[in-house]
């Protein structure tokens, strides 16, 4: 069990909900169900390699924090050294997996995830930046285009827009769970927008980011893959998001503060409003 902790199995069910619908966009259907099954695999060893590294090299921060104090790196579970070569061994396997029984496309996309995230975004941005989650989300964004080209071995507009919605989800997905553990990021030196800005400024980022990820959203159906059901579920959804969001700055710039600031309810919502969204992808060609 403390391997399988490595790969943070409760992110890697978020990667694959955004993974898994875009294989029905792709294939304007029931895509192949040994393919998604094999894709569903890889991209599981791909971003648990991705995250067994990630422990490999946080483990002294991981120490320190209490979010974190009970990884398999800190509690003595599993060794660094062992980590290492599970993170190592994991990443090939899982390319190797994509490229010799889905397509090469996939499985480069799935390499280059693995290392955007390890080397971008746990050793260069993570420690230095407070766009480190805006850039190092980056990876998060790739089961997307993964999807995609698991069905297809190509890409196109309708991958790229769901990219950029990912893209823009995951800073106002994470800076309310900073918000709240700011205190963990500021005794380690991690510069999370959190720790270096008051609520009211990160309050402002998460209304803007929430606006152009909604908007973006709706990009698809405009463009011809998708119909009115994911229109009426974007929009639902994303108004939904836009009124938590507007409710969390209103209650920073009355510098409310603790339990009264509410910020996990954003946070919470954030999960679901991606899990909605990606559930009318795959549901919208049965319905057009």
């Amino acid at each position: 069990m403390a391997f399988v902790a490595l790969t943070k199995p409760r992110i890697i069910e978020l990667l694959l909900i955004t993974t898994v619908p875009v294989m029905f966009l792709a294939q304007q259907g029931v895509p192949d169900l040994g393919l998604v099954l094999l894709t569903c695999v890889g991209g599981y060893l791909s971003a648990g390699g991705a995250n067994a590294l990630n422990m490999y090299i946080d483990r002294d921060i991981d120490a320190l924090m209490d979010r974190t104090s009970q990884r398999p790196l800190v509690t003595g579970m599993v060794s660094p050294r062992e980590c290492l070569a599970f993170g190592i061994t994991l990443a090939v396997v899982s390319t190797l997996l994509f490229g010799l029984t889905v397509n090469w496309l996939s499985a480069w996309l799935a390499l280059g995830a693995l290392l955007f995230y390890v080397v971008v975004y746990t050793m260069i941005l993570k420690r230095r930046t407070a766009q480190n989650i805006v850039w190092g989300g980056i990876a998060g964004c790739m089961p997307v285009l993964i999807g995609w080209t698991a069905v297809t071995n190509s890409l196109a507009w309708a991958p790229v827009i769901l990219f950029l919605v990912i893209f823009f989800w995951t800073p106002p997905h994470y800076w309310p769970l900073s918000m709240k553990v700011k205190d963990d990021y500021a005794r380690v030196g991690v510069p999370m927008l959190p720790v270096i800005a008051g609520n009211k400024a990160v309050a402002k980022q998460i209304v803007i980011y929430s606006w152009v990820m909604v908007a973006v959203s709706l990009l698809l159906t405009p463009l011809g893959y998708t119909g009115w059901f994911y229109t009426v579920v974007a929009l639902a959804a994303g108004g939904w998001w836009l009124w938590e969001a507007h409710a969390l700055r209103n209650r920073a710039k009355a510098e409310v503060t603790g339990a009264k600031l509410k910020e996990m309810r954003l946070f919470h919502w954030s999960i679901t409003y991606v899990s909605l969204l990606f559930v009318a992808v795959a549901v919208d060609p049965f319905l057009r």
